[in-house]
């Protein structure tokens, strides 16, 4: 089994390995049918615990990681986070204020939960393209003899954020449940944040140098579209809670457990 995915041409192997990390999203969003009624305290600590899963990610799994790339890369990464961030906080911020001018105009009826739902599936997603991009890039790498690059490596990677996938499945579906989805809807647009991992992962293959490149600032701009999500819809809606003290401690639970699986595997 090892020889025959050892001897797959590389655009292959990083799709196989996306395919793991999109099927472990799917199986944290798999959560959502755990819960049969919707109850406004577990819903709001689960927004609260998707917030700290968000900001945990944004660093460790993005900014941290851009920060190193541009080093490497010989760019700038303080520019490079910048750029990256603000224009991630700027799309969420224009289709925001898109939403607002429809509405007015009465061309397009919504309301503030199908936003919040809507800005966390477009936030998760797009936190999802460089990662699979990145898994696409360490085996592609192997072909180049980029220094470091190994299989073993780049199955690491996969299997590493194909863990943290886990945590981020559920933080699209249980939310998405508490805005009144049924479990089926939540549980598809949960695991279809991860859909694009595989997509952007034999992209990222076959476009190694230039995605190598672009890497940074496309982790910087999932980093920045994140935290516009956290900070504008999830933290406040989870602070409507009566017991705001509570719903922020699962906040530093998301948080924790996120930094966890980021940090020991790497």
């Amino acid at each position: 089994m090892i020889n025959w995915f050892c001897n797959l041409n590389y655009p292959i192997q990083a799709l196989i390995a996306t395919i793991f990390t999109w099927a472990v999203t799917a199986l944290g969003a798999m959560i959502v049918f755990c819960f049969k009624k919707v109850n406004k305290s577990i819903m709001d600590a689960m927004l609260g615990f998707a917030a700290g899963v968000m900001i945990a990610a944004s660093f460790f799994s993005l900014l941290s990681p851009a920060i190193t790339m541009s080093e490497k890369l010989n760019l700038t990464p303080w520019i490079v986070t910048s750029i990256g961030m603000l224009l991630g906080a700027i799309l969420l911020f224009a289709g925001d204020k898109v939403f607002d001018i429809l509405e007015e105009k009465k061309q397009f009826k919504t309301n503030a939960s199908f936003k919040r739902c809507l800005m966390l599936i477009i936030s998760i997603t797009l936190h999802n393209i460089p990662e699979g991009l990145a898994v696409g890039v360490a085996f592609g790498s192997l072909y180049y003899g980029i220094d470091g690059a190994t299989i073993s490596s780049a199955c690491m990677l996969a299997l590493g954020i194909g863990l943290q996938n886990f945590p981020e499945g559920i933080a699209v579906s249980l939310p998405l449940r508490r805005e009144g989805l049924s479990r089926k809807k939540a549980f598809f647009f949960g695991q279809l944040s991860g859909i694009v991992e595989p997509i952007a992962g034999v992209i990222g293959a076959i476009l190694v140098i230039k995605a190598r490149f672009l890497l940074p600032y496309l982790l910087a701009f999932a980093a920045g579209a994140m935290i516009y999500v956290v900070v504008e819809e999830l933290i406040p809606e989870s602070q409507t809670n009566k017991k705001k003290d509570l719903m922020a401690f699962f906040t530093l639970i998301g948080f924790t457990i996120m930094m966890i699986m980021d940090v020991a595997l790497g």
